[in-house]
């Protein structure tokens, strides 16, 4: 098996969902190829070539890289990847908008936020906003697919700083191909600044939901999480009423998180939010109504005020 992983960087470091990635496809293959793609990246690549497991990484170093622009990064997938029986990203926005560009291009088809992966040419998926897996066979002679993250725990890597005194494990080779981008550019991002720990990688998350209120309420929220250095997320219905900025929004359609542990406050447990945090270790569900669907899932589970409740927990804290 030829495996090739495609790392999402910030043209410093790996993120933490490609790590988990490379745990994927160690499933597969005992060793794996990674390609970075990117601009003065080439502590990416050294940090990528000293992961154990790791045989070579690609090294695709060019203006046209500077973003993470599907329209120029599923050409060069569908370049070097031709040769590999299997392709995989995490199925993070940056994945899951590049991958099935790719596929498209190879001719294959997409398997999407793989949780498992059974053999070489099977692998587990959730349907239905979670509640259902499904077993899908591949007989695309290329496998091309997302990982969810919160399924796998992340290789070992080195630090990037410490890379620099040694070399690599695994070579590195540079590509010349480069897929010019002539129909998008990045127009600004706009990026939440926070001491607090993000979202992918937090062990405990706080989050809070509509039953908070108001924007001046979900200050329950943000004292708690800081008592328990904790990220904080928020329900689809809280961010659409203005109370946090989506980044913060956790489910289905915003981040999917399996923390140590899961707090939900005034959050009534939609299929949708539930698709986005069921899997954390232990979930504790904060609610007024005791018919909550969330209490169904909940680990521990506490009806009552939010409002009286929460105040007494972050001075008990």
């Amino acid at each position: 098996m030829a495996v090739l992983v495609i790392a999402e960087h910030d043209n410093h470091a790996l993120s933490i969902e490609t790590l988990k990635a490379i745990t994927a496809a160690k499933s597969v293959a005992e060793t794996v190829d990674i390609l970075v793609a990117g601009l003065h990246c080439y502590s990416v690549a050294w940090q990528a070539g000293g992961i154990d497991g790791v045989n070579s990484v690609l090294l695709a170093d060019d203006e046209s890289y500077s973003e993470p622009f599907a329209e120029s990064l599923a050409g060069l997938i569908a370049e070097v990847g031709g040769g590999y029986s299997h392709i995989l990203a995490a199925a993070t926005t940056t994945g899951k908008n590049i991958l099935p560009r790719a596929a498209a291009l190879l001719n294959v088809g997409m398997l999407a936020d793989v949780v498992s992966i059974e053999s070489e040419d099977t692998v587990v998926r959730p349907i239905y906003a979670g509640n259902a897996l499904a077993k899908v066979q591949s007989l695309d002679s290329i496998k091309v697919m997302t990982i969810r993250s919160s399924a796998f725990d992340p290789v070992e890597a080195p630090d990037v700083d410490a890379t620099k005194m040694c070399e690599p494990l695994a070579k590195i080779a540079e590509l010349d191909v480069v897929i010019a981008n002539t129909v998008s550019r990045l127009v600004g991002r706009q990026a939440v600044v926070s001491e607090r720990p993000e979202l992918p990688v937090a062990r405990v998350v706080v989050s809070g939901g509509r039953g908070l209120g108001s924007k001046e309420n979900f200050a329950l929220i943000e004292q708690l999480a800081d008592k328990l250095g904790a990220a904080i997320g928020a329900s689809r219905a809280a961010v659409d009423a203005g109370f946090v900025s989506n980044d913060l929004q956790v489910g289905q359609t915003g981040k999917i998180v399996a923390p140590d542990l899961y707090i939900a406050i005034g959050i009534s447990g939609a299929i949708q939010h539930l698709a986005g945090m069921k899997e954390s270790k232990v979930i504790v569900a904060i609610n007024k109504d005791p018919d909550a669907p969330i209490f169904e899932i909940a680990d521990y589970a506490l009806v009552g005020d939010l409002f009286e409740l929460l105040p007494e927990l972050i001075e008990a804290l």
